[in-house]
């Protein structure tokens, strides 16, 4: 399970927008805002290497984080609720966290992980993972950090669904069961060269030959003939005396 609490210290911005953004990045800083329950968004600011540290530990994303505002010393136990990172870089750019409360449940993305080869892939097949995440339902500090799906028992054709996932104490599945499909084993897709076309043309009956070709033997007989031909001269009448 998460179930691991960390201490945030965030501090609060005066301003918003975009241009304010990139001068906290340049700085070292990442912007986020704190929703709290029932009050308004608190826009924060975080040093990027203090938000690293919180959200690669034992409790992952699903850690409760412990959020104290610069200045104050009330906690408020919050959760990861949305991040955004650089699509080149892939560094954090902004965060959202969500304020709870640790005796109330609430919803959560999960990752399932795949465990074991299934027999099918030994056999030639190809396995697909479809869903990466489902959704749970827990209180805060049960939300576990990973879900494992055995597929090693998998045969070509074989599909495994959300409902053949290990259902554990302290949280329900959100998603609908059967309806949810976790990972398959195929066939390999097999590429099929086209067939050549045939060229469009009237069909030729036996013996015919295609229009101006000559047949073997006439052609030299031909050639022969206007040879001799075009070497005399024709014949002079003898005029009568």
């Amino acid at each position: 399970m998460a179930g691991e609490r960390v201490k945030l210290q965030v501090q609060e911005r005066d301003s918003r927008g975009s241009a304010e953004s990139r001068r906290l990045r340049r700085q070292g800083l990442i912007p986020g805002v704190l929703y709290g329950r029932g009050k308004s968004p608190h826009p924060i600011r975080v040093p990027e290497r203090e938000l690293r540290r919180v959200l690669t530990g034992e409790g992952g994303l699903h850690a409760i984080l412990d959020v104290v505002l610069e200045g104050q010393k009330t906690t408020h136990p919050s959760i990861l609720k949305e991040y955004q990172q650089h699509p080149v870089k892939g560094g954090l750019i902004h965060f959202d966290l969500q304020e709870v409360r640790l005796d109330q449940p609430i919803q959560a993305r999960v990752v399932v992980e795949l465990v074991g080869e299934p027999v099918g892939v030994t056999e030639g097949g190809v396995l697909s993972q479809v869903n990466r995440e489902v959704t749970v339902e827990a209180l805060p500090m049960e939300i576990p950090e990973h879900l494992e799906l055995d597929v090693s028992g998998m045969a070509i054709g074989d599909t495994l669904r959300l409902a053949d996932l290990r259902v554990s104490e302290g949280f329900t599945y959100v998603d609908d069961p059967e309806e949810t499909v976790l990972a398959t084993v195929t066939m390999p897709t097999r590429f099929v060269e086209p067939e050549p076309e045939e060229v469009e043309g009237e069909e030729l009956e036996e013996g015919e030959l295609p229009e101006g070709e000559v047949p073997e033997g006439e052609e030299g007989a031909e050639g022969e003939a206007r040879a001799e031909g075009e070497g005399e001269a024709p014949e002079q009448e003898t005029p009568e005396e």
